[in-house]
């Protein structure tokens, strides 16, 4: 995961660098910056229209270009940024959804429930035609939805009923609006009743509804006290303008953020004395500033602070988040950074995709489950002082310069999806270029594995816990109830061929028991340090080759038959065994008691078998190299307990081969131990 979460945190520095290369070619191409002013004088008409129509300012009456101007300059500063955007929001001829209501309620999910948001609901009534045209109406739509005023039509010939009951006789136009300035308030419907069915008097009609929640200063004096006021908003924007209203972007981000930033707007259109104005830092007009218990921040001096509804409504929510702005923040963050994995992961495409999912699906659930306890966590009522604290931090993080760059760049891609998913993959890419790299300079065998090859590891790996439960072999040896395993009749009983390998971990090997081969007597250093060597040197060039299958055969048979003798079962017993100990008589048995002559005659040297563990048989050869055991070196026995090279075995079972050389007995499952006979006195009887 932190591998996953450092590639997200390098995807956003790249796009962080990229918006600021992005600056620096727009300025070297047409030589301005996106937060520098633009004078409206140099604007055509067109261009002022529409950044009126961006702000929600109506300019119906104002057939002059010099009073279009004037409305700009009385809203807002106008920055480049703001121009383009405005141009590029005109040119994009999308087409806004637009609501169509199967009845009474569905009517009342969508606007009577809806306690923080603006519909405009044409009504026709049964029978009759519609009040608006469908040309006027699909303007009417596409002009109000730049301000997330949210459309619809109810025919009433779906729900008579509900029209009569209402009153809705005639064909005409329904608003909703939050009542209260509290959060999740009554709504409250307003019906049209002008005359004029025009797009620009139904949009008066519209911003006049929505102004109307918004407090309104007139005096100086009224502005003191309410600038004095402590209330329940600890965030409040003011509006310093001389318009009649303020602008319908204005108007509806109050209503979005009701209970969370109280908005007031303050006409200086006949004020006289400006000396308060002065006194608490304002200065000039018109001007968007934001109170907070921390002091005073003026919007629109920083870069993407614009004078529309994205702008102010990304910086307000950066500002006073809500809990489910946070919850999508986080899922968002959560579903780029799970994503990585589609990357990261190398081998075959379909293993790709199945471990993408799985991540997927791995992530979210943790997310969900992680917010239910903080959903709960936030409802105490003593955590009111923990939740001040929170948003003081908030505000102090996104008031700051490197805050506004985050902004700006965010609605820069989000604007341009193509890029941000463009740039998403090119990342990803890189990042499966690199870690491809990496495996193979590791010699990593999964980064040319094909699909096929994966599916039948993938099935291998279900069915071995299907048919070959995995034994947990953290204190061996140990107790279980499954000695006499059912699954090694089975495995005898079949084919072993025909048998899927199960994949099984090999994390039981480093519990195995190892110890060193010890030998009774000394000789002399020199000698030692010889032989030692030179049986070293032969291991280690029999470990390197290939035993083919027949010599595997003929081995198994011959040390099966020894492994019989050894434990005096089935047709070895006293009479074809005569042991003098516990060693066998068969020809390999006999050719292991004699390793010691390595170190001198057999009769010298005898090996130190207190050094090894009651459970293990004793012998003096390694099956898998087939070479003695040399004083001092390491080996290391199974369950079985059959005793091998360390180096040998280790290899033997991390090849996939989980079962010993000799018996077959699986190498990962308990066996009885084995109980070493008495030797016979060589004293003669008194």
């Amino acid at each position: 995961m932190w591998v996953k979460l450092c590639c997200l945190l390098l995807y956003f520095l790249a796009l962080f660098v990229l918006a600021r290369v992005f600056e620096a070619v727009a300025w070297y191409e047409s030589g301005f910056l996106a937060t520098q002013l633009v004078d409206p004088v140099a604007l055509s008409f067109r261009k002022l229209r529409t950044i009126l129509e961006c702000r929600g300012l109506g300019h119906s009456g104002l057939p002059e270009k010099k009073d279009v101007r004037e409305l700009v300059e009385k809203s807002g500063d106008l920055m480049e940024g703001e121009l383009y955007s405005a141009l590029k929001e005109e040119e994009a001829s999308e087409s806004v959804s637009s609501t169509n209501f199967s009845g009474e309620m569905h009517f009342y999910e969508l606007v009577e429930d809806t306690k923080d948001g603006i519909w405009l609901v044409q009504v026709i009534a049964n029978g009759r035609n519609p009040l608006v045209g469908k040309v006027h109406w699909e303007k009417m739509v596409k002009k109000v939805s730049r301000f997330g005023i949210r459309t619809g039509t109810f025919n009433c010939s779906s729900d008579p009923r509900y029209c009569k009951r209402r009153g809705w006789l005639k064909s005409t136009l329904i608003m909703s609006v939050p009542q209260t300035s509290t959060s999740k308030g009554k709504v409250m419907l307003k019906e049209y009743s002008g005359r004029k069915v025009e797009v620009e008097h139904i949009f008066k009609w519209i911003t006049a509804h929505a102004a109307s929640r918004i407090k309104t200063i007139y005096s100086s004096q009224h502005l003191k006290e309410e600038w004095n006021k402590s209330d329940q908003y600890r965030v409040k924007i003011y509006l310093f303008a001389n318009l009649d209203q303020p602008p319908a972007f204005f108007s509806a981000l109050s209503v979005k953020f009701t209970g969370r930033v109280e908005f007031i707007f303050v006409n200086v259109e006949n004020w006289d004395n400006k000396s308060y104005m002065a006194e608490i830092g304002i200065y000039k007009t018109p001007s968007y500033i934001l109170r907070t218990p921390e002091g005073i921040y003026r919007y629109g001096n920083n870069t993407g602070e614009f004078i529309s509804l994205r702008a102010m409504d990304s910086f307000l929510r950066s500002l006073q988040p809500e809990v489910n702005d946070l919850f999508v923040l986080s899922l968002v963050l959560v579903n780029l950074m799970a994503w990585m994995d589609l990357f990261i992961t190398q081998g075959a495409t379909i293993k790709r995709f199945v471990v993408l999912i799985s991540t997927l699906g791995t992530y979210n659930s943790l997310l969900i489950i992680s917010w239910l306890p903080v959903l709960g966590f936030l409802q105490l009522p003593y955590l009111d002082s923990f939740y001040e604290y929170s948003l003081k931090l908030f505000r102090y993080s996104n008031t700051t310069t490197l805050a506004s760059w985050v902004r700006a760049d965010w609605m820069f891609y989000s604007s341009h999806p193509a890029l941000f998913l463009s740039t998403y993959l090119g990342h990803g890419l890189l990042i499966d270029y690199f870690e491809k790299k990496r495996r193979r300079n590791n010699n990593t065998d999964e980064v040319n594995a094909n699909n096929l090859e994966w599916l039948s590891s993938l099935w291998d790996w279900y069915t071995s816990y299907l048919f070959h439960p995995i034994a947990s072999f953290q204190h061996f040896p140990f107790d279980s109830d499954w000695d006499e395993d059912p699954d090694l009749f089975l495995e005898r009983l079949a084919f072993p061929d025909l048998w899927l390998h199960p994949l099984i971990p090999t994390d039981y090997i480093k519990n195995l028991p190892m110890w060193r081969f010890q030998c009774l007597g000394t000789h002399s250093d020199e000698e030692m340090l010889e032989t030692f060597a030179d049986s070293e040197s032969d291991s280690d060039s029999e470990n390197k080759e290939i035993f083919s299958s027949d010599r595997e055969v003929s081995e198994d048979d011959e040390l099966s038959t020894c492994h019989r003798c050894s434990e005096g079962e089935r047709g070895c017993g006293a009479e074809a065994c005569p042991c003098a100990s516990h060693y066998c008589h068969h020809e390999p048995c006999q050719r292991r008691a004699s390793s010691c002559s390595l170190y001198g005659s057999a009769g010298d040297l005898e090996p130190d078998w207190s050094a090894w563990p009651s459970d293990m048989l004793h012998c003096t050869e390694c099956v898998v190299c087939l070479e003695n055991f040399a004083k001092g070196c390491l080996l290391m026995g199974l369950p079985c307990g059959h005793v091998f090279h360390q180096n040998c075995i280790v290899k033997w079972l991390a090849g996939g081969r989980h079962c010993c050389p000799v018996c077959r007995w699986a190498s990962y499952k308990k066996k009885q131990p084995y109980t070493h006979p008495q030797p016979l006195s060589s004293e003669p009887p008194s």
